[in-house]
C-alpha cells in the first residue's frame, strides 16, 4: 500500500489518548482542542487560542481553526446602571427641595395627587397687591412665599392610581357638562391653615358667587363618590391663596396683620380692590397633567 488511511476506530483511540492532557470546556471545539493541544506539560508556542487542561489551567492551542478568542465586554455606561438602581425610600422627606413643605401623604410610585379648581389668571394690579401684602407681613417678622399659581379649590387633594385618571376625567366632564358658567368676586382677607396645620395661607375669600360654586362642588363630589374618594368640606370657604409660610402662624397673622391687610385691600391705590373671577371652565390637575373641564 502506497498510502495508509486510519480507520474510524483509530481516530477514536487517538481521541481518547489525546484526552489525557486536554479536556474541553463548555463552548470549546473538542476536535480542535484535541488535535492542537500538546501532549506534554510544556507551554505551547501558539498564543492565539486557548483550551483547558485537566488541571483547570488554561493553555494555548495551535492551529488556524480553534475556538474564537474571548473578547472582554465593554463596561455599561453609568446612566444605564443608574436606571436600575434602587429607588429612594418613599418615607424620606427632603424638605429643602420644596421650601420646607411637608407632604399631606407619602409619595408612592403610581399614585397621582389630584384636585379640581377654578383657575385665576392674574394681571399686574393683582400681582402688585400680592407684593404689598407680603411686605405688610414681613414688617411683623414673618416671611411669606408667593403661591405658585392662583386658583379657587373645588375639591380636596386626593390620590388617583394612574389607570384611574382617564375614567376620572371622563366622569368629571360628564357631571359638569350641563353646568353654566360662573362669575365670582372676592374682597375679604382671611387666614387659613391646611388640615395638618403644617402650612399657613393668606387668602382673599369669595364674597359673591358662593352659591354657584357650591353647585359646582356638588357635581365634582359625584365623581369623587363614584371613585370612593373624599368629597369637599361641608361648609367651604372659597378663596384664592396669595402666599404661604411653613408652620401654623395663623394666630399671629390674625392678631398682628389681618386688620392692616384688609385696610390695604380696601384702600388700594386705585380704590377698593375687587377680585373678579369669570369662570368658563374648571381644571383638574393630576400629578404633572392638567385637564380642562369646560362649562356649558
Amino acid at each position: 500500500m502506497l498510502v495508509s488511511y486510519s480507520s474510524s476506530e483509530d481516530e477514536g483511540e487517538n481521541e481518547d489518548s489525546d484526552n489525557i492532557n486536554c479536556e474541553r470546556q463548555k463552548g470549546d471545539s473538542l476536535l480542535a482542542c484535541k488535535k492542537r493541544c500538546r501532549k506534554d506539560d510544556s507551554p505551547p508556542t501558539c498564543k492565539k487560542y486557548k483550551c483547558a487542561t485537566d488541571t483547570g489551567v488554561s493553555h494555548d492551542c495551535k492551529g488556524e481553526h480553534g475556538p474564537k478568542p474571548v473578547t472582554p465586554r465593554l463596561p455599561l455606561p453609568g446612566s444605564v446602571l443608574n436606571m436600575f438602581s434602587e429607588s429612594e425610600d418613599s418615607s424620606t422627606e427632603v424638605r429643602s427641595l420644596h421650601g420646607g413643605r411637608v407632604r399631606t401623604f407619602q409619595h408612592e410610585r403610581g399614585n397621582w395627587a389630584t384636585y379640581v379648581y377654578l383657575p385665576y389668571f392674574p394681571d399686574e394690579v393683582f400681582l402688585d397687591l400680592v407684593g404689598e401684602m407680603t411686605r405688610v407681613v414681613s414688617a411683623h417678622g414673618l416671611s411669606l412665599t408667593w403661591a405658585e399659581e392662583f386658583h379657587v379649590s373645588l375639591s380636596q387633594t386626593v390620590v388617583l392610581r394612574h389607570h384611574w385618571i382617564q375614567p376620572f376625567i371622563l366622569s368629571l366632564r360628564k357631571c359638569l357638562a350641563s353646568y353654566p358658567r360662573v362669575v365670582c368676586s372676592a374682597e375679604r382677607m382671611k387666614v387659613y391653615t391646611n388640615h395638618e396645620e403644617t402650612r399657613t395661607f393668606l387668602g382673599v375669600e369669595v364674597t359673591y358667587g358662593h352659591a354657584q360654586l357650591l353647585e359646582l362642588v356638588k357635581a365634582v363630589d359625584q365623581t369623587m363618590e363614584e371613585f370612593s374618594l373624599s368629597t369637599f368640606y361641608e361648609n367651604p370657604s372659597f378663596h384664592i391663596s396669595l402666599a404661604w409660610c411653613v408652620g401654623n402662624c395663623a394666630d399671629q397673622l390674625r392678631k398682628e396683620c389681618l386688620q392692616e391687610l384688609q385696610t390695604a385691600l380696601d384702600s388700594h391705590e386705585d380704590g377698593a380692590f375687587l377680585l373678579k373671577l369669570s369662570c368658563e371652565e374648571l381644571r383638574c390637575k393630576s400629578g404633572n397633567k392638567v385637564f380642562t373641564l369646560p362649562l356649558h
